[in-house]
């Protein structure tokens, strides 16, 4: 979002604090109208999920950006870590279609010419976005978000046309714009009409530019009368798809007309593969979109055939994190949550490597794959919670900065119209062994709060170490540091620079011994030496403290050659 600092309002148009000023705002109001959103969905599928997949998918770039700024990345790379975000955290047709204008947004904000007035850049920049939205999508539909962009694109543009105009006031022209053209869906689309409601998806996207107008203006945006006339917005109660029979019976009669599944899935592919893409997926089904650059893409299709679909996606790259839902079977599911059909508990659990994995399996943790680089989304883990089918769930990120993205799953399935009465907790495990730790103590038959503190305290009185591999220079608590250089692990922290890999976990091992301990847990990488090295830590532990217990796990994790916990 533009800074507006200058007096001519030349020069930076955006910063990382800007941005994640107005993603604060804006994830905070999808969270207050996501049940109101889900409630408007009736096209393209009635699933009622448009609210959630729109809140997961700001959450997900929020996420990005504050991590990258916490790790001391540059401007310009923390940007581009909120665009990536958004990209890989989207969900559902609506939130990959907000994720491209999201992305376009701020890479047209980013790459201004130092001579453009803000308030052309600004206007400039939510046009491009909108182009960007319709050009994603496969057969684009008016009356649905994108007509919503477009009325926010050209009030921005008649705005920044007069003399004098300010970036802010471009961003409340296009919230204004996208206010009035949301009202007006309804006499674009039948489906809409017939419903009585206005688009879910543009409504959602109403409320992003109502963020963006409060984040740089502190004023909150107030209804408006479209030409028009305003239209009604249902809430969850008396909306069209309160209740579960309105929701069932709209999303049969559209599985019979139609598409029965979604897939989506992320898609490593050069650029020139793209087009063959789409026709294909263009022939297979309906409401394709196809978003991301510099060879990641996020593709979206509804389809009968999802063999064809994925299929589609190997011809073209490498398709990863494949999601198929299908709809008559997710409105059964919501029918069933509605109707309390949850019981028992179940732990979900992130794990760094398939060797965690199987560990946590095998402890009967629903898992969720993470670790540096791959870190799960909000809404990889909701999905996790929900789909587990339980009524009380214990979420163990066993990562810190997975933390965030667990804790927001948890809200959003406790406060879920269909999973409301739920009990989610998430106990901030910030390391694998911590994790592992918490689970070998998980008793079901306990009371579910009791089972938390127990699990908590364990967690808690576990120390954590690693030994890891430097990939560039820095300075450490323990000292300057180059590539190549073995660091040692404590509680997060750098606490050893050295250049013998064995030498460096001794110490961390003597280190966290140093408070005593009964079990030592040593977990092994995946790289080459990783598990000679965990057999001669091993050793170590029994020779130099011959009454504290040892165990040895192949985890599998990346980038981590040891991981070690002392209870």
């Amino acid at each position: 979002m533009p800074s507006g600092t200058p007096p001519d309002e030349r020069g930076s148009r955006v910063s990382a604090e800007i941005v994640a000023r107005f993603v604060d705002v804006a994830v905070d109001a999808l969270s207050a109208a996501r049940e109101e959103i889900d409630a408007l969905n009736v096209y393209p599928v009635p699933d009622g999920d448009t609210g959630t997949n729109m809140f997961l998918t700001v959450s997900a770039a929020r996420d990005a950006l504050r991590e990258a700024m916490a790790a001391g990345a540059a401007p310009e790379d923390s940007l581009a870590a909120f665009s990536k975000g958004a990209l890989m955290g989207a969900r559902g047709n609506s939130g990959v279609i907000l994720s491209q204008i999201l992305g376009a947004l701020v890479h047209r904000l980013t790459t201004a010419d130092p001579g453009e007035r803000n308030a052309q850049v600004v206007a400039s920049a939510i046009d491009q976005a909108t182009v960007a939205a319709y050009d994603a999508v496969g057969t684009p539909v008016e009356g649905t978000m994108l007509s919503v962009a477009r009325g926010a694109a050209d009030a921005a543009l008649a705005h920044a046309a007069s003399e004098g105009s300010r970036g802010r006031e471009v961003f409340a022209a296009a919230a204004r714009g996208a206010r009035e053209a949301l009202a007006r869906t309804p006499d674009q689309l039948q489906v809409l009409k017939d419903a009585g409601v206005v688009d879910a998806g543009g409504r959602g996207l109403s409320v992003v530019l109502d963020a963006a107008e409060t984040a740089l203006t502190g004023r909150r945006p107030t209804p408006v009368t479209a030409p028009m006339g305003t239209r009604h917005i249902p809430t969850p109660a008396t909306g069209p798809l309160a209740g579960s029979a309105g929701a069932v019976a709209g999303a049969h009669a559209l599985v019979e007309d139609g598409p029965a599944y979604e897939v989506m899935y992320l898609l490593d592919a050069p650029d020139d593969r793209l087009p063959a893409l789409k026709a294909a997926l263009a022939a297979l089904g309906d409401s394709l979109v196809v978003v991301g650059a510099d060879g990641l893409w996020n593709v979206h299709v509804h389809v009968d055939d999802v063999g064809a679909a994925v299929e589609a996606g190997i011809e073209a790259g490498r398709p990863h994190r494949i999601r198929v839902t299908h709809f008559a079977e997710q409105v059964a599911e919501q029918q069933a949550r509605r109707d309390g059909e949850r019981s028992g508990r179940r732990v979900v659990a992130v794990a760094a490597g398939p060797g965690l994995r199987a560990l946590f399996e095998a402890a009967g943790a629903t898992v969720v794959d993470g670790g540096p680089g791959r870190r799960p989304s909000a809404g990889m883990l909701l999905e996790a919670i929900t789909d587990c089918g339980a009524a009380e769930v214990v979420v163990l990120p066993n990562d810190p900065d997975s933390v965030r993205s667990a804790e927001v799953a948890a809200r959003t399935a406790e406060t879920d119209e269909v999973t409301r009465g739920i009990r989610v907790v998430v106990i901030p495990t910030v390391a694998q062994v911590q994790g592992l730790a918490a689970l070998a103590v998980h008793e079901p038959g306990r009371a579910f709060d009791r089972d938390v503190l127990e699990m908590t305290a364990t967690a808690r009185h576990s120390r954590h170490g690693a030994v890891t591999v430097a990939a560039r220079a820095a300075m450490t608590m323990a000292g300057p540091c180059r590539p190549g250089d073995v660091l040692g692990v404590l509680e997060g922290d750098f606490v050893v620079v050295g250049d013998d890999p064995y030498a460096v976990a001794t110490d961390v091992l003597t280190r966290l011994l140093g408070g005593g301990g009964e079990l030592v847990t040593v977990v092994v990488g995946a790289e080459e030496g990783a598990a000679e090295l965990g057999a001669r830590c091993a050793a170590y532990v029994e020779e130099q403290h011959p009454l504290v217990d040892v165990v040895v796990y192949d985890g599998g994790q990346e980038r981590y050659p040891l991981l070690v916990g002392v209870e």
